[in-house]
């Protein structure tokens, strides 16, 4: 199923963060937060300002984001767990 998100919305796929400390200690499941980092699948074609014109979105499809903590809503699309959330959402891309 294909899925295009609507107006400043963006749906990511969470990127998963290491399993191992900077010291090489091992962080189990249970220890684990979710990460707030992930990669743009697909955006909407933008807001539209007060006169009807389209803004441009900021990020795009591949990009690598960052985002907060309890921002979007869990979705599922094709058997993937994906989030959809607000362009003022993401806090930045990652070079």
């Amino acid at each position: 199923m294909a899925f295009t998100p609507l107006h400043d919305r963006v749906l990511v796929e969470r990127v998963e963060s290491d399993e191992k400390t900077a010291g090489g200690l091992i962080i189990p499941d249970s220890a684990k937060e979710k990460p707030a980092e992930g990669l743009v699948v697909a955006v909407g074609a933008g807001a539209k300002d007060d006169d009807g014109d389209r803004i441009a979105m900021d990020v795009k499809a591949g990009d690598k984001i960052l985002f907060g903590k309890w921002s979007g809503t869990e979705v599922t699309v094709d058997g993937k767990e994906l989030l959809i959330m607000k362009e003022s959402d993401i806090l930045g891309i990652i070079a």
